[in-house]
């Protein structure tokens, strides 16, 4: 079923992954060095697409601001999901832009081109649907899917039992998918565009391609050290490596006193003083400074973020322009950590820094430590759980 278009669902939040996203939606935290959401047009570009319809909701300026009216030459229409009502829902606000068959991604999972490139090519054009799935040992904590032969008989929302089949996210649909999704019930205010797709199984088929690559999602603040990870594996990282496993943006400095332990990634106009070691699985964003004689090690840096002299950062997140003090000490996990209503043990997370989050000199995170936005942590203030945005902590 050939289609040249693609629609993006990029208009969630992402609340389970608070504090950071408290000014910027899912699609837009750091995968490596780059933002989730440029993972996902990339793939799309790769494998062929020439129209992007991105669905954005909120914080949707910062996506607007950030892609502009193109990607690597690529038009950008952009289409407002008022209120975030489901994928469902999302998908409905983008009908008036869409002629015949279409891909749908979700914006916030990191994808390779060749899920999409598979889905293109085994759909056909009397199928109403066509959907990547994938083999994962965890399936029930995302959608599962049975299958008989080559076609989808029942999709499984987070089941309860372990299944081994995983639904990609990644669609090509026909206009059916609309009359579909008027007829699906609403579920607590959302509609699901699982739920219409579950309803298209019994009306007209359904296809389901097994592939493989990577497919890499962040759902809680823990998981953004594990998609940063398999990206520095698969190697899909900017700029140009100058060893197999270390790539250095022309911009960024790096002290000759500097050590880096590959896999690792440096984006542009950072600098990492004397006797600083970073690696393994770090990856730094734009404009980053590391201080002399710091170590930092599984972690993802964003942009702007300023790491004080002799401070050690294990299994560390920031968010934007964050500046940590002389001597702050992240230990690394495991660690219990709060997300909402539930409790996860045993998570590899030493701490999260939301944007412009300032600590003084000497400040130590235990294991878990989650601090809001524009939060101020003194000096030798030993923090610990969550830390409210704009809190005040002093020792």
């Amino acid at each position: 079923m050939p289609t040249d278009t693609a629609v993006v669902l990029a208009a969630g939040e992402g609340t389970r992954l608070r504090p950071l996203t408290r000014n910027r939606p899912k699609p837009m935290l750091p995968a490596g060095n780059r933002p989730i959401l440029e993972y996902v047009l990339d793939a799309l570009i790769e494998a062929g697409i020439e129209q992007l319809c991105l669905i954005v909701g909120y914080k949707r300026s910062r996506v607007q601001e950030h892609f502009g009216p193109t990607y690597r030459d690529v038009p950008i229409e952009y289409v407002v999901q008022p209120k975030q009502l489901g994928s469902g829902h999302a998908l409905q606000q983008a009908r008036g832009k869409l002629d015949g068959s279409f891909v749908v991604v979700n914006g916030d999972r990191v994808i390779e081109p060749s899920l999409v490139t598979d889905v293109l090519e085994a759909s056909e054009s009397d199928d109403a649907a066509t959907l990547a799935v994938l083999e994962r040992p965890a399936a029930n904590r995302y959608g599962a899917v049975v299958m008989r032969d080559s076609s989808i008989v029942e999709l499984i929302e987070k089941p309860e039992t372990e299944y081994q089949l995983v639904n990609g996210g990644v669609y090509v649909f026909d206009e059916r998918i609309f009359e579909a999704l008027a007829e699906t019930p609403r579920r607590n205010g959302s509609l699901l565009l699982t739920d219409a797709v579950d309803m298209l199984i019994y009306e007209a088929t359904v296809r389901g391609v097994r592939t493989e690559g990577l497919w890499a999602d962040a759902t809680y603040p823990w998981d953004l050290l594990t998609v940063s990870r398999a990206l520095l594996e698969h190697q899909l990282v900017d700029p140009t490596a100058h060893e197999s496993d270390v790539w250095i943006a022309e911009s960024a400095i790096v002290h000759e006193n500097a050590t880096l332990e590959g896999p690792v990634v440096i984006g542009p106009d950072c600098e990492l003083g004397p006797g600083s070691v970073v690696g393994p699985n770090v990856a730094i964003g734009r404009n980053v400074t590391v201080g002399a004689n710091s170590t930092l090690a599984s972690s993802v840096i964003d942009t702007d973020t300023r790491i004080g002299p002799q401070s050690t950062l294990l299994d560390c997140v920031t968010g934007q322009d964050v500046d940590l003090g002389a001597g702050t000490i992240v230990p690394g996990g495991p660690a219990d950590v709060q997300v909402n209503e539930s409790l996860f043990r045993d998570e590899d997370l030493g701490a999260v820094f939301a944007d412009r989050v300032t600590c003084g000199g000497g400040v130590r995170c235990e294991p878990g430590a989650l601090v809001g936005t524009n939060a101020t942590i003194g000096t030798g203030v030993v923090v610990s759980g969550h830390v409210p945005e704009r809190a005040e902590v002093i020792r």
